[in-house]
């Protein structure tokens, strides 16, 4: 029973600390984006141009989540959104100028901070890790696999 405990408990208290150390990093470069953000905009940056329902589809967010970051990277002047030609119901959410400006650097803030939180911890604990993690999530739902997932997104080499 604690161990049940502990690992709830870690795995929310390392979440929480994970979203708070990367957005400290991301405002000590001037940058006010948050790691759900981020997430956004990394999916945009690499798949184009996409719905609403697209993006809640990569990240395994509810659409209700999506609309709330697509609207905070909107007054942030990084996304906007533009009618879908071939649906007016629906919105294309695009990046901005701005937003391809600050990519690289924004995005080697991220990796630099991953690169950071996982020091020390060696390829073969983190690849176990990443099973334990993606067994958890079918445990959750058989709609999430993260190995699956893991090969969409693949493992890039530090920036």
């Amino acid at each position: 029973m604690i161990l049940n405990k502990q690992v709830g408990m870690f795995l929310n208290l390392v979440h929480n600390r994970f979203k708070q150390y990367v957005t400290s990093i991301f405002e000590s470069q001037g940058f006010n984006i948050t790691p759900e953000q981020f997430l956004v905009m990394d999916t945009l940056w690499d798949e184009g141009v996409l719905t609403q329902q697209q993006i809640s589809d990569y990240i395994l967010k509810d659409k209700n989540s999506v609309v709330k970051l697509v609207d905070g990277l909107e007054e942030r002047n990084l996304v906007r959104r533009v009618s879908n030609p071939k649906d007016r119901r629906q919105n294309l959410i695009e990046v901005t100028k701005y937003a391809m400006k600050i990519k690289e650097e924004v995005t080697a803030l991220a990796m630099k901070s991953v690169d950071h939180i996982i020091k020390g911890i060696s390829k073969e604990d983190m690849s176990n890790f990443i099973k334990v993690l993606s067994k958890m999530a079918e445990n959750m739902s058989k709609d999430v696999n993260l190995l699956e997932l893991a090969k969409k997104y693949p493992t890039r080499k530090s920036v």
